[in-house]
């Protein structure tokens, strides 16, 4: 990724593409041979599948809890819904990036007006700014409810962490540890084995949509991707 960078500063016409550093990222990790057909899957799934895992951040973890607490199944219907919506929402969002080399700001501006394109940028910030901070404190509250001490600390701590890990870190060597992290996905399948779940209560919670006119049921909706 720093060679990426290095190559996009001396770029002529100083525009800057998601094509230029996906082409960087492909040439650093062509460097490093895979070694067996386990690192070959792993190079073959790249990016993608860290993207995939780190949508399950510590406040989506959060309100999935919550919402399973205070709701049970009834709103498992809803997943049925909305993954097909979600699905084609990063589907277009991909192929966008991939075909026209740029984010979502880099199109804007070239089809629409300026003040629309700060207007979408400054809701963009604040709302992963927020995200961040809901993040950090969720990751806070668990270590907190694991060993005790400051949540307040703990925040900062892993803000520090995660700067560190991202300006200082070599592509390929954090790209490798956020692969192997994602492997703690893995306690959602433990989890759900341990907690004896009814599959009769899940299975009718999933085909059977049951709606409850309260504001618990309507903010855990607005509030829950799929």
């Amino acid at each position: 990724m720093q060679g990426a960078i290095a190559s996009l500063a001396r770029h002529p016409s100083g525009e800057t593409t998601l094509t230029d550093v996906s082409s960087q990222v492909e040439r650093e990790q062509s460097n490093t041979l895979a070694r067996g057909p386990f690192q070959k899957f792993l190079r073959t799934i790249g990016p993608g599948f860290i993207t995939g895992a780190s949508d399950d951040d510590p406040s989506g973890i959060g309100t999935y809890s919550q919402a399973g607490a205070q709701l049970g199944f009834n709103i498992g219907w809803t997943m049925v819904m909305a993954f097909p919506l979600m699905a084609a929402i990063q589907e277009i969002s991909a192929r966008i990036g991939r075909t026209t080399g740029k984010g979502i700001s880099g199109n804007l501006v070239k089809y629409y007006s300026v003040p629309l394109l700060y207007f979408i940028v400054i809701l963009l910030f604040i709302a992963n700014v927020i995200n961040i901070g809901a993040d950090l404190s969720a990751m806070a509250d668990a270590l907190n409810l694991l060993v005790g001490g400051p949540s307040s600390v703990y925040v900062v701590a892993f803000a520090l962490v995660s700067v560190t890990a991202i300006v200082f870190l070599h592509y390929s060597r954090y790209v490798t540890i956020l692969k192997w992290t994602t492997l703690s996905l893995f306690a959602y399948v433990i989890a759900m084995f341990l907690a004896k779940v009814s599959w009769t209560d899940a299975l009718s919670g999933l085909v059977v949509p049951r709606v409850q006119w309260n504001g618990t049921f309507m903010a855990h909706r607005s509030g829950l991707p799929c």
